[in-house]
């Protein structure tokens, strides 16, 4: 295949050749595309250019325009928190952006069109129509064949609809919906070069979130001493030490706003050329599991990306416009009054937690970001040899202080505390320690962070300390791949070969089955290999690994919980640093070991539980904010244009009937017609022939059965549950009818011993019987031992 360039007639056989050539021909040559009616130039120019040189040449001649007088824009568009959670039911067709045979989207406002700001379609066909190529983001050619089409067939003397979809996406962009208004303000100037920071009004932003159906139910207020057999018991934001030091700092009567933000710099391309920096904004006072929801979030801003030789510059760009958007904060002396349950009610607002990776941690709290600097932990002053130390003294973990920094920021002494030379703005902000509301996440701390060094660790130890390593390893590959199929676990078919592309939801998958991988994989040390781990406390270490992660998902500590929490945490970094400390490059000199070590338990006590501050679905808002409205922009000057793309979905939604599905009536089993029959004395022998229908595997459910009192005194159970293999659902025919399961039986493999690593150590044995359908507990994770005959674990750590 070859490629003609249609400006100076070259041909390339190579499409990235072309694509280069077509970028760098394009400046010398002005190129005029007309769209008529009918759009035929248009096509004949898309026939003979692909989707990226169109993307370029478009462009070229298509820029937004901005008509900024006093360095600030604003440019209106629909609240789409209320809208998020119905984008997401829309995630197929949200992700299915522009193909190869698609051209771009053209940004430029036809001369002719009325620019003036309206809330309504001029009409209901034009409003539909908008609608349908917003919801699935269908192209102007495509777009532009409907309009012809209709304009063809419908014999109306004037039509209803856009004289094209440009037009009809500009006159989207000029909708105007007071709720919601984007501006765009100029941080600094650098090197000839504006970096604006793009954001919404803090207030306004908050007001958005509280219009949110349902988001005031159970809105905190006051600050709930919450205690259980004289336990303090943390929960929720306001079940935390923080609220109740705040709260006693506020006028009598007034109430207290907590504020979450979430900042976290995202690429853009799949290259990771290009960043985006949005800024998120929740509130404390949502319950937890309220909060964790996409619409209880709102995107308040793109924070500008400065590229310089000087970083003290950078630190200042982004504490600028940190301040600039939290500035609301400080100049409203007297509160606000805000509309909550039908009544107004008299807030303060003070932000309460940051949610951020480490680097971002850094950049707020100002320290030193890299981990070999004297003091890398942003919480406290702890040295660097003494990061992978868990027995350090409450004297050798001293917290940073916005009094102490700014003291030694004042004093020109910042250096021996390791933070940079910029002022922080957090010092100014009432109510907030930034060092301790920086808070350690689980998702970047574990799932990404220490569960991944474990994962590789693991590798480095089986390749160093065996003659036959690499073999270990491909074990584990071959293990993993044939972990059984079960809901919510991804299976890894082809081993860890991509570990370093893995997500923290991937990470999770592993965390679920590496127990079961590891366990029995190598003998004893047999070579006299050095600093040799054993296989007992390699899968031991998995095991309490497990049992720590499962603690962190509690929904409420109480002060037990926490020195459970805090036991576990202790247990498995002895065993973490014992195990690794001689594979770690940097003798596991690692920040986030310490900061979950020592830091993560205050943070329960003064902010509640882990849950209300994980970065899940702040990451996924990604993909609806930046990459998405990124892929379908032409890569220059994006914020604009990826405010007017998010704003045209959220008119889509908000103005989209959407029909509510009536809920589905639950049906028993119905059985069409006999399969076949057998003799019960014959059961075994046609259950083996029966079992193997199903792509040659064997076609059984692993499930749990709930066992009544009387009969869970003749069996050992657990906890009033027995497993077995459901192999038939099947029907007496009696009045009523019997709905029945045959079911061949689990036991354990030990009477005295029935549990191992925490999980049910079981074999298959020769006993079926029939139970009630309605007996069955729900399907249950059975893991096989590996290279082991008939021994089984029942995975425990579904979580």
């Amino acid at each position: 295949m070859s490629f003609k360039c249609p400006l100076c007639m070259r041909i390339f056989s190579q499409r990235f050749a072309y694509t280069q050539h077509a970028q760098k021909c394009l400046k010398n040559v002005e190129v005029e595309v007309e769209e008529d009616d009918d759009n035929n130039d248009s096509e004949k120019y898309s026939s003979e250019m692909d989707t990226r040189s169109n993307l370029s040449s478009e462009y070229e001649n298509d820029k937004v325009e901005v008509d900024d007088d006093n360095d600030v824009q604003n440019m209106s568009f629909d609240s789409i928190g209320s809208a998020i959670s119905e984008m997401s039911l829309e995630d197929s067709n949200f992700e299915n952006i522009l193909d190869s045979s698609e051209e771009p989207e053209i940004f430029e406002e036809p001369k002719n069109l009325n620019t003036k700001t309206c809330t309504e379609f001029p009409n209901d066909a034009y409003k539909d129509l908008m609608l349908l190529v917003t919801k699935y983001k269908i192209n102007n050619k495509g777009g532009n064949e409907i309009i012809r089409f209709f304009n063809k067939h419908s014999n109306l003397t004037e039509s209803p609809l856009p004289k094209n979809i440009k037009q009809g996406r500009a006159f989207m962009n000029n909708m105007k919906f007071s709720n919601l208004e984007f501006s765009k303000v100029l941080i600094t100037k650098h090197e000839d070069k504006d970096y604006f920071l793009y954001y919404q009004n803090l207030i306004q932003c908050i007001k958005n979130i509280l219009t949110v159906p349902d988001i005031t139910q159970n809105f905190a207020l006051s600050y709930e001493n919450y205690e259980y057999n004289r336990e303090s018991i943390y929960s929720e934001q306001n079940t935390g030490k923080w609220w109740k030091t705040t709260q006693e700092s506020l006028p009598t009567g007034s109430k207290l706003l907590s504020i979450i933000l979430y900042s976290d710099a995202t690429t853009t391309d799949t290259l990771g050329k290009s960043q985006l920096h949005p800024i998120y904004i929740t509130l404390g006072n949502i319950p937890i599991w309220r909060r964790n929801k996409q619409d209880a979030k709102q995107l308040l801003g793109y924070l500008p990306i400065l590229e310089a030789a000087n970083k003290d510059l950078v630190r200042d760009t982004f504490h600028k416009s940190l301040r600039h958007l939290l500035e609301p904060i400080i100049l409203l002396k007297d509160g606000i009054d805000l509309f909550i349950n039908n009544e107004n009610t008299w807030f303060y607002p003070r932000v309460s937690t940051i949610i951020a990776d480490w680097p971002e941690a850094a950049s707020f709290c100002l320290v030193y970001k890299s981990s070999n600097s004297n003091l890398p932990c942003y919480s406290c002053l702890v040295k660097r040899e003494n990061l992978a130390n868990i027995d350090l003294s409450v004297n050798n973990v001293i917290l940073r202080t916005h009094d102490e920094m700014r003291k030694h920021f004042e004093n020109d002494t910042q250096r021996s505390v390791c933070i940079e030379s910029v002022h922080n703005f957090f010092w100014d902000l009432p109510n907030i320690n930034i060092y301790l509301a920086t808070i350690p996440d689980r998702m970047h701390h574990l799932d990404l962070g220490l569960f991944r060094y474990q994962i590789i660790f693991t590798c480095d130890i089986l390749k160093s300390q065996h003659v036959n390593g690499n073999k270990l390893v491909e074990e584990v590959d071959h293990r993993l791949a044939a972990i059984p199929r079960f809901p919510g676990i991804k299976i890894f078919s082809n081993g860890l070969q991509s570990i370093a592309r893995l997500t923290a939801s991937e990470y999770r998958s592993l965390m679920k089955v590496m127990i079961f991988v590891i366990d029995n994989l190598y003998d004893e040390n047999n070579n006299e290999v050095d600093n040799f781990v054993n296989n007992d406390d390699l899968t031991k270490l998995y095991e309490y690994w497990n049992e720590m992660y499962i603690l962190s998902r509690y929904e409420e500590f109480s002060e037990s919980d926490l020195e459970k929490f805090n036991d576990a945490i202790h247990r498995w970094a002895q065993m973490f640093v014992k195990a690794f400390k001689f594979v770690s490059p940097s003798n596991l000199k690692l920040p986030k070991l310490h900061s979950w070590v020592y830091h993560i338990i205050d943070s329960i006590r003064s902010y509640g539980a882990i849950n209300g501050y994980t970065t899940e679905t702040y990451e996924s808002l990604h993909k609806y904010f930046v990459k998405i409205p990124y892929r379908i922009s032409n890569k220059k000057d994006v914020e604009p244009q990826l405010l007017r793309t998010i704003k045209r979905q959220a008119i889509s939604i908000r103005m989209s009937q959407h029909s509510v599905n009536p809920a589905k009536t639950p049906r028993t089993c119905k059985f069409s017609a006999r399969l076949f029959k057998f003799s019960l004395q014959d059961a075994n022998t046609f259950l083996m022939k029966k079992k193997i229908p199903y792509h040659n595997k064997v076609w059984f459910s692993d499930i749990a059965i709930s066992m009544d009192s009387e009969e869970s005194n003749d069996y050992i159970s657990d906890k009033g549950l027995c497993y077995g293999q459901a192999l038939l659902l099947a029907e007496v025919l009696t009045d009523p009818p019997l709905n029945l399961a045959l079911i061949q039986w689990y036991d354990f493999k030990s009477k005295r011993n029935p549990y191992l690593y925490g999980c049910p150590h079981l074999k298959l044995i020769e006993l079926y019987n029939f139970v009630a359908i309605e007996s069955i507990h729900g399907v249950v994770h059975i893991v096989p031992q590996f290279d082991k005959q008939n021994e089984y674990f029942v995975n425990k750590y579904i979580f």
